[in-house]
């Protein structure tokens, strides 16, 4: 079972970015990724239809005969990442848990920003988490529906997105915050635009380190570290667009040009 591949699961695109972690940490890992790109987004959609979705995700995964999963989704992770992990036969990692242990246990933050989508917002998943481990922490949340678009349309260095971004950061100025949160695997993107606008001495966390050091430890307390001498790369989409197909290459750098594969759930 260990050479068995690591499965990872996002509404689209954005878990591009914690893939990428994955597979600079564990370069011996086989990896199967599943974009839901036919049906993004999903931070705009109901609990029902985001859970369904999210089964749905998860199956095709299994039936892959993946050793482990990470829902590489703030949104996902937020709405139904526990029914998710009740009825998986193999471990299931969300980006929320292991993210508030990085900002909280480690950093020590005591006021701390989170930007995330509608839906993760709305859910309050960050601010009970922290919540969980500190309840002296102060939590302030502030939804960005409209960065995920921007980035999607490869806009991450144009004008509009810092407008846009100056705009939903303005909402900190007065709040002094010492850590802001990228709740949403999209926003790694623009990181440094974000730096920029919220201040040097803010730090800046978002998921795609502490989900990847999260899974290492899961895959090694249940000895499933695997060590593929030639691992397989294997990226599923529910929709491939001559715009999907672009944007997802801004998140490889192009590597994956001519390499994804289409299926429908």
């Amino acid at each position: 079972m260990n050479n068995q591949p690591i499965g990872i699961c996002d509404s689209g695109i954005g878990g591009l970015t914690v893939a990428k972690e994955i597979i600079k940490s564990l370069p011996s890992e086989n990896i199967i990724y599943l974009g839901d790109t036919a049906r993004v987004p999903y931070g705009v959609r109901d609990k029902e239809t985001i859970t369904k979705f999210a089964k749905e995700l998860v199956k095709f995964l299994i039936n892959k005969n993946v050793k482990a999963i990470v829902v590489a989704c703030n949104t996902i992770s937020a709405t139904c990442l526990p029914e998710l992990q009740k009825n998986s036969p193999v471990p299931v990692i969300g980006v929320i848990k292991s993210t508030v242990d990085e900002v909280v246990n480690k950093l020590k933050s005591k006021t701390i920003g989170v930007i995330g989508t509608r839906a993760t917002i709305n859910s309050r998943s960050y601010e009970t988490e922290i919540k969980n481990l500190s309840d002296k922490t102060v939590i302030f949340s502030q939804a960005c529906p409209l960065l995920v678009p921007l980035i999607e349309e490869g806009f991450s260095t144009h004008l509009e997105t810092k407008i846009v971004a100056e705009e939903y950061l303005n909402f900190f100025d007065d709040k002094n915050i010492d850590t802001l949160i990228l709740g949403c695997t999209h926003y790694p993107m623009i990181k440094k635009l974000i730096q920029e606008i919220i201040g040097n001495n803010i730090k800046i966390i978002d998921s795609t380190k502490p989900a990847t050091l999260q899974l290492i430890k899961v895959l090694k307390t249940n000895n499933l570290i695997g060590n593929n001498s030639h691992p397989t790369r294997r990226f599923f989409f529910t929709d491939i667009t001559p715009q999907t197909e672009k944007t997802i290459n801004i998140f490889f750098e192009g590597k994956l040009s001519g390499k994804l594969e289409k299926i429908n759930l």
